[in-house]
């Protein structure tokens, strides 16, 4: 019987140097140069970063998401997994290691479904760290619902041209590439009718209407753009993976993307977690430590329960998803980690920011921006509540309706069966009363 929570010890020694790397290497760069991860790299950026991806690569570690013969090391999710939660506390950590969001769906899927010459030309540079690329799908009138899309690409002699709006394309103003999906055929259902086109970011009619932040952030300065689509023309090889297939690819890219996003929630919850007992153990009031307080206890004991049984769900969902190679049938659990993962980040960075007073609640701590960070984290690939749905639906498949009056566990009807099946023995009981 295979059944085990033990990490393979070679693994758990790459493991042990990468959270030394991301301590010393990566978190001073979030502090050094905030913001900055999404930039092409200008010449002082390249002498700091590049000599750190490098070391990366050595370390065997470098964009452990894909298999070797894509330049990857084809570690599969669950090892995945394990380097995420460490990775999870940095921003600039996934860069280093080759496994940015939203970078490494996008990368993903045009390993699966790209030509060769789509591969040479934009897989290939994203793998090397050099360029970065943006997911075009959502829309103003439409959010996430593929229902109301209305941007739309027609075809004219050998060229697609495309019109229409796009929000929220996370990094446009710095992508060398866009992946956008349109709708090419109104006339069947939306789920048949939509197309992927990749779309390099110097095509004439690609506007920038916006670079909308999230709170905090200057307006007009934020990463995730509206985008106006005018009269863009792309030759027929732009089409990625046969047209009428968006819907397909969308769902391979956003399944592995979900669970990405999860695992490294982990590591920013633990770091919270982290600074919530090192807090406790550190100030006195009152007469005693904050670690002595009951409501503080706790607290801590909260946090730390539900960390640990969303970081096992997670880790189960990635060795499913190595197990059956299938995302589509772990789309239940992959939910699920989506809908748990933001109330888990929000809690835990509100208690911590809670147990530091006022400290917590200012910009010289990093607690409102997780507790952002988790709002985002409920809408980000998909809206929590309508994840909440697919997780029912699904788990109402593994269940059946009972016909009769009463429920199949009604105590009356089960207790009788039970006194029928025992009858003999309750009468011999009975009668030696």
């Amino acid at each position: 019987m295979a059944w085990d929570f033990e990490t393979d010890p070679e693994y758990q020694k790459k493991l042990d140097w990468v959270d030394a790397f991301v301590r010393e290497e990566c978190e001073p760069l979030d502090l050094a140069f905030p913001g900055r991860q999404f930039e092409p790299l200008d010449d002082t950026l390249r002498k700091i970063v590049n000599p750190l991806k490098e070391e990366v690569r050595r370390q065997g570690l470098w964009a452990t998401h894909l298999g070797p013969e894509l330049g990857g090391q084809g570690f599969g999710q669950l090892k995945l997994a394990l380097l995420n939660e460490i990775l999870g506390r940095s921003q600039w950590a996934p860069i280093v290691f080759g496994c940015q969001a939203p970078d490494t769906g996008n990368a993903e899927i045009i390993a699966h479904f790209g030509t060769p010459e789509q591969k040479e030309k934009y897989l290939q540079p994203l793998l090397d760290g050099e360029i970065f690329s943006c997911y075009s799908m959502t829309e103003p009138q439409g959010g996430a619902d593929p229902t109301q899309f209305t941007c739309r690409a027609v075809k004219e002699g050998d060229q697609w041209v495309i019109n229409g709006w796009k929000y929220f394309s996370s990094n446009a103003k710095t992508a060398s590439f866009f992946i956008v999906m349109v709708v090419t055929n109104p006339d069947v259902s939306p789920y048949r009718g939509m197309s992927m086109f990749l779309v390099p970011a110097d095509t004439p009619g690609i506007n920038i209407v916006r670079n909308v932040g999230l709170f905090g952030e200057p307006i007009n300065e934020g990463a995730h753009a509206l985008v106006h689509y005018e009269d863009v023309r792309v030759p027929e090889s732009a089409l990625l993976g046969g047209e009428g297939q968006a819907f397909a690819i969308a769902q391979t890219r956003l399944g592995g993307g979900r669970i990405h996003h999860a695992m490294r929630t982990i590591g920013l919850a633990k770091k919270a977690l982290d600074m919530m007992c090192e807090r406790a153990l550190s100030r006195r009031t009152a007469g005693s430590l904050l670690a002595e307080k009951q409501f503080v206890q706790g607290m801590i004991a909260d946090s730390y329960a539900q960390l640990m049984q969303f970081r096992l769900f997670v880790l189960y969902t990635a060795w499913e998803i190595d197990k059956y190679q299938d995302y589509k049938r772990v789309r239940k659990d992959i939910a699920t980690a989506k809908i748990i993962m933001p109330t888990v980040l929000h809690d835990i960075a509100w208690r911590a920011m809670q147990i530091h007073g006022a400290l917590g609640t200012t910009n010289e701590m990093p607690f409102f921006q997780m507790i952002h960070g988790a709002g985002v984290m409920g809408l980000a690939d998909g809206p929590t509540e309508v994840h909440k749905m697919t997780v029912a639906k699904q788990v109402l498949r593994d269940h059946r309706p009972h016909d009769g009056m009463w429920p199949s566990e009604w105590l009356p009807a089960k207790q009788e069966a039970a006194r029928a099946r025992y009858a003999q023995y309750l009468e011999h009981e009975v009668g030696n009363l």
